[in-house]
């Protein structure tokens, strides 16, 4: 057999170079400068024990190759590239027949590459790969696997195995690649896009990786929906993985991407792919949706690795109630919180008794959502974490759940869970656009559904906050909200705190003004506008109200409107019950 391996990046170059080494038959398909130094100087070609220059026979299209029937066509692009190829490539003529009656092979990451090539040839195999390698420059490859430099787990697609299989294998072996047949390729095709699912995390932000876990745990519970189950590489690998460890592993393919200013990635077959999944079966990819939008900015501004910040991920704040309805129904549904809470109002949980969403769990916002009152801290100061936690718990949140949160308030209330929640370490927290009222689908009364008590693990620190001293010098540097009624901003009233007025420095913002008429926030852009008008836009930006309820509520329509916010959690209630404190009316 021959290998006809289409695409000379590092995948390509390297697969092509110990083809050529062990004297197995192979044409590379490389373009521009880097297919002009391969044929005019060969490749070099860089391995742990040294580097030498391989002679590999370069084509750069198909027009330049004479296909036979016995060669075997290698995809080694990128998956966006993929259609192309196949476009390009199906119908070619090859010896009595077209190469879509060759055997192609699929090295490339993500789930839709085989299933692109099975609607053109009729024999698909693929592998997950593991080969720590870098395109450096035109006509130079390094492979740093350290012993082998490559592992295949390699199968037919969509399952079973084929004689041209075996011998595929046993070439690759003789290429000095470590290689498993598998018989069931997708879920090990599935275990290595969960690990492929922080290249764009590492790509973007370098070192800092605290999304990676969370867009892993986002896929499985997408996996699960969509009967996917995927392969543990380490545990079920029959090939020691440690032959091809490598430092490189941190610069995958999507950072050397990024690197060169290739102005395309991997982003939407890899976090994309569990977008798409997602949306098909009703379950929130907030984190993997953020990652796949901001790299596919990244590409295309040209920006280098590691430039980008986390903050800049924009993940969704509110869940409209048709949207709500679906993902009730689905085999993923979020945990739904029902948070009813009114200043001067006890009954909230006799009111939830009354009517609440079907599967709605209550939260006592007084007892769940804060530690108890201390007229020097305020009202609601901040829970304990490990309290915070067992109330997570007991409402059922997994690690990796999806949470939903409401009140029949206009969500002032249920802002305090969306933003402490967050500000714990989860990121799929979501408030139901217009609350209680926005919901069409039907109530149900009584004590609500029992829960089994979730496992997750919280960790602070995740959204910023003010201390009482900050958030004093804050209007110095930034644009300090207040978020109480305009007439207890200007000291016209105060109905609960000791003293009137509010915080020198600050800018009155009433969180009602975040609202349209029918309780829903306003669009982005009207939010935009509100907040840019206040000077919010290009500073930064703290927020108080009277106890740091409301306050959430103004944090999350700033996030609409894709401006971070610190919370001043003691707000008015602690600032006021400190005398020496300056107050302006």
């Amino acid at each position: 057999m021959r290998y006809v391996v289409i695409g000379a990046g590092a995948v390509g170059s390297t697969v092509a170079a110990q083809l050529q080494l062990a004297g197995i038959p192979t044409v590379l398909i490389a373009r521009g400068e880097h297919a002009a130094a391969i044929r005019e100087r060969g490749l070099r070609y860089r391995r742990p024990g040294g580097e030498q220059v391989v002679r590999i026979p370069v084509a750069t299209s198909s027009a330049e190759v004479e296909l036979t029937e016995d060669d075997v066509l290698v995809l080694a692009t990128k998956t966006q590239h993929t259609e192309d190829v196949l476009r390009e490539w199906s119908w070619r003529p090859a010896g009595n027949g077209v190469a879509a009656d060759l055997p192609v092979v699929s090295l490339q990451n993500g789930l839709e590459n085989e299933r692109a090539a099975l609607r053109r040839f009729r024999t698909v195999f693929g592998a997950a790969i593991w080969q720590p390698c870098a395109y450096l420059e035109p006509g130079e490859v390094s492979a740093e696997g350290v012993e082998k430099p490559g592992l295949f787990w390699l199968g037919r697609y969509p399952s079973g195995g084929d004689p041209r299989l075996t011998a595929i294998a046993a070439d690759f072996r003789a290429a000095d690649f470590a290689v498993q047949e598998v018989p069931d390729l997708p879920r090990w095709k599935a275990g290595k896009l969960l690990g492929n699912l922080g290249n764009a995390v590492r790509a973007l932000f370098g070192a800092d990786n605290r999304f990676a876990a969370l867009a892993r745990a986002e896929a499985l519970r997408v996996f699960r929906a969509a009967g996917l189950t995927a392969a543990n590489l380490l545990e079920e690998s029959e090939v020691d993985v440690s032959m091809v460890v490598s430092v490189l592993r941190g610069q995958g393919s999507t950072w050397q991407s990024l690197a060169r200013g290739a102005g395309s990635v991997e982003g939407d077959f890899l976090n994309g792919e569990i977008v798409l999944l997602g949306r098909l079966h009703g379950v929130p990819t907030p984190v993997n949706e953020a990652l796949q939008r901001r790299l596919a900015i990244a590409a295309a501004r040209g920006e280098k690795p590691g430039s980008a910040r986390v903050e800049e991920l924009q993940l969704p704040v509110l869940v409209g109630a048709g949207e709500l309805a679906r993902e009730l129904a689905s085999a993923e549904p979020p945990v739904l919180l029902d948070v009813r809470w009114a200043l001067g109002d006890p009954h909230g949980h006799q009111h939830y008794l009354d009517g609440h969403i079907p599967g709605a769990v209550y939260v006592d916002l007084d007892t769940e959502l804060a530690a108890p009152p201390v007229p020097t801290e305020g009202r609601h100061p901040m829970p304990d974490l490990d309290a915070l936690q067992a109330a997570a718990r007991r409402w059922g949140i997994r690690e990796g759940s999806s949470v939903v949160v409401y009140d029949n308030t206009g969500n002032t209330a249920a802002a305090r869970a969306w933003w402490l929640l967050r500000w714990a370490g989860l990121t799929d927290v979501r408030l139901l656009d217009g609350g209680l009222g926005a919901w069409q689908a039907g109530l149900e009364a009584g004590p609500g559904p029992e829960v089994a008590p979730g496992d997750v693990t919280l960790t602070p620190g995740n959204l910023p906050t003010l201390t009482i001293d900050e958030a004093g010098d804050f209007p110095g540097g930034g644009v300090l909200l207040d978020a109480r009624a305009g007439e207890r901003y200007r000291g016209e009233q105060e109905p609960v705190d000791p003293r009137a007025g509010h915080i020198p420095g600050a800018v009155s913002a009433p969180t009602s003004e975040n609202l349209a008429a029918d309780g829903r926030f306003r669009s982005r852009a009207e939010l935009a506008a509100r907040f840019r008008a206040l000077g919010a836009a290009d500073r930064p930006v703290g927020v108080y109200c009277g106890s740091g309820v409301t306050a959430a509520h103004e944090i999350a329509a700033l996030a609409v409107a894709g401006i971070n916010a610190a919370l001043y959690p003691g707000s008015w209630s602690q600032w006021s019950n400190h005398p020496a404190r300056p107050v302006e009316n």
